[in-house]
């Protein structure tokens, strides 16, 4: 087998080096590669900066919402505390939803998405680079205006800006009606400025999600190398497809309710307020319509990069492959059909609170199944404590503990009891961070060394995960008996005496030591970043494709097309039999053609910006708001206009300037 081994890496290794000239014979500098590294980073069109820009930027807003969640924990570590405002807590609660969910965990998987998919699949790229580009600035641009309020108040403490008109005065501009946005509060007579920048601010973040999915369907079902056909493909991979299509089907959703809370703040319609006839129920039906398959857009990635890496680190291929892949396209299926149990309390009739509830029941089944099959690749394997694996079997388990108090949720009585209570911030918690994020984190510790080239060091990993489970488990845990014993969600204080003193203290503590292992985790990437050593192509002795290319892989990802003949291709490639090694298309001479740099997706996302806020301030009363949404609007459609002017564009490497 060792003899197979070396000759296989030789043969493609040798295959590739041919094609490998001396570099100062090369003019590699293109017209599109501009010498301002700040520059060429702004307008490239290459997935992989993509991703790092998604993933540094989602990074920083974890690390925002996370402030503001100290501060929450703060406030309530002891009874009748004055730290902070109602309203300003009304603020930080909203915006550290809006910001996890939207800032946080959406874009960390989208970096992730678009690093690997492109590499899974043996493509050079997405199908629409630009689009990519587009979708990555639309969401800083959407992310700069749910903001925009800090910054107002910011001006306004500090006497620099003064608004006029009914939304005058501190505390104002930042969204504080909830990250759910229930109507009525979200009426004009209730909330200011602050609730149409999180309105703008939603809207564009969609237009971005939308565009990055319709990008990476296009990509995974037309762009697959030769022989990757769907049940080869990593389950990585199959998760963002379906993720690709919940974000297609379940947005246009909240879109509209947004268009429709838009129009009522800034035109005096009724959709949702009862004194012109319209429904604020309505509001949650949208809302949920989207919302809940929006948590499955946010598991189903942390499901993929769990199955990726308890293989890699099991030393046997997954078990239960298609049943994976199954369970994952049953989940999204029907995460648009369990809406209603966030509403079991609004009064739906005794046969729409059964339906809804028999059907959250069914959901976790093909969940469970998952569990069955990860524990199913661990048995037997040979098992290695590499930090990746070791978030992942975290994961596996505290996403259990999420999915128990879940299941109780979908029985109505119970639900009636803990809606609206702590039990409830425990039960998502324990899936988002107990789930969502030591997966995220796995993910990161598993593909960091691809992305950089540079290896680990050190076992600040070790630390990492303790504080962070313990944190973790700290921090929530003790919230279940808070819901029992009847603590509200929502509330900025309590008094003393209802027996919640002790566990909101215990809670406090947690979130500080959560966040200590948090705070290590930046440390530890940047000690990655600084002074790792060389990761070299394969450092973990990984499964797929993405591996058998360099760390950092080139521009072009792959100097010739390879041709899938396994599932588990670089395993097959190293230890299989060689029928079932990666082969590649021999080169026709013409070089590989590669997309050219381009300012128009930045551009036109700019344009968002003055579009969101002067829509956002014309209800503030601040004057000429007006003129610069149209503004806004002349720059979006002139940067498309010049982007369709623009073309293709591209150059071509020649064969030897491709040397992976």
């Amino acid at each position: 087998m060792s003899s197979t081994i070396t000759e296989t890496h030789t043969q493609h290794t040798g295959a590739d080096s041919a094609l490998k000239p001396e570099r100062s014979q090369l003019g590699l500098l293109r017209p599109d590669h501009s010498k301002s590294v700040w520059i060429s980073w702004l307008t490239t069109v290459d997935h992989k900066k993509i991703g790092v820009m998604y993933g540094a930027m989602a990074l920083f807003f974890l690390l925002v919402g996370g402030f503001e969640a100290l501060v929450i924990r703060t406030q309530l570590a002891i009874p009748e505390n004055d730290l902070i405002s109602a309203e300003r807590y009304n603020q930080l609660f909203t915006m550290h939803g809006t910001t996890m969910i939207f800032l946080a965990v959406m874009p960390l998987n989208a970096a992730f998405f678009n690093f690997l998919v492109p590499l899974q699949i043996g493509a050079r790229d997405v199908a629409f680079p630009r689009i990519n580009s587009f979708s990555l600035w639309a969401f800083v641009a959407g992310a700069l205006v749910i903001n925009f309020g800090w910054l107002l108040e910011a001006l306004e403490m500090f006497g620099l800006f003064n608004a006029s008109g009914p939304t005058a005065g501190m505390n104002d501009f930042v969204p504080a009606m909830g990250w759910f946005g229930y109507a009525p509060i979200t009426g004009k007579e209730f909330t200011g400025a602050g609730t149409d920048f999180w309105i703008m601010g939603l809207q564009i973040l969609g237009i971005a999600s939308l565009t990055a999915a319709m990008n990476f369907v296009v990509t995974i079902i037309n762009m697959r190398a030769p022989g990757m056909k769907m049940m080869r493909m990593p389950v990585f991979t199959w998760m963002t497809l379906v993720v690709s299509l919940l974000i297609i089907f379940a947005f246009p959703a909240i879109t509209v309710a947004l268009g429709q809370l838009m129009f009522d703040r800034l035109f005096d319609t009724s959709f949702f307020a009862t004194a012109g006839g319209g429904q604020p129920i309505l509001w949650q039906h949208l809302f949920w319509i989207f919302g809940h398959p929006e948590v499955y857009i946010l598991v189903l990635p942390a499901m993929g990069i769990v199955s990726e890496v308890l293989p890699a680190f099991s030393r046997k291929p997954l078990f239960g492959y298609a049943i994976v892949v199954f369970s994952g396209a049953v989940i999204g299926f029907l995460g648009f059909a369990v809406w209603s149990h966030h509403m079991f309390t609004t009064g739906l009739g005794k046969v729409a609170t059964a339906a809804f509830s028999l059907l959250t029941m069914a959901i976790a089944v093909p969940t469970g199944v998952k569990i069955f099959n990860w524990i199913g690749t661990l048995w037997g394997g040979r098992v290695r404590f590499a930090p990746p694996m070791i978030f992942s079997l975290g994961f596996v388990w505290m996403f259990m503990m999420g999915g128990f108090s879940g299941i109780m949720h979908s029985s109505a009585p119970a639900d009636a009891q803990q809606q609206d209570s702590y039990f409830v911030i425990a039960h998502f918690h324990y899936v988002a961070i107990g789930g969502i994020f030591l997966a995220v984190v796995s993910g990161i510790y598993f593909w960091l060394p691809k992305i950089t080239g540079k290896m680990w060091k050190g076992n600040l990993s070790t630390y990492v995960a303790i504080l962070s489970t313990v944190g973790l488990n700290i921090t929530f845990f003790p919230m279940h008996f808070l819901g029992l014993l009847g603590m509200p969600r929502r509330t900025h204080t309590y008094l003393a005496g209802f027996g919640w003193e002790t566990y909101n203290l215990v809670c406090t503590i947690g979130a500080y030591i959560l966040a200590t292992g948090i705070f290590l985790l930046v440390v530890d990437m940047i000690r990655c970043l600084r002074s790792g050593e060389p990761a070299g192509d394969d450092p973990w002795d990984a499964r797929t494709l993405e591996w058998s290319t360099t760390s950092p892989p080139q521009v072009y990802n792959f100097a010739r097309t390879p041709v899938i003949h396994a599932r588990d291709a670089h395993w097959e490639d190293k230890y299989g039999p060689e029928s079932r090694h990666t082969t590649y298309e021999a080169d026709d001479g013409h070089g590989i053609h590669m997309p050219s740099n381009s300012w128009m997706p930045l551009i036109a996302s700019v344009g968002f910006i003055p579009l969101g806020l002067g829509l956002s301030l014309m209800q503030a009363g601040v004057p000429f708001m007006g003129y610069m949404a149209i503004f806004g609007l002349i720059t979006i459609f002139s940067a498309v206009a010049l982007w369709a002017i623009e073309g293709p564009g591209g150059y071509h490497l020649h064969p030897k300037e491709a040397t992976a």
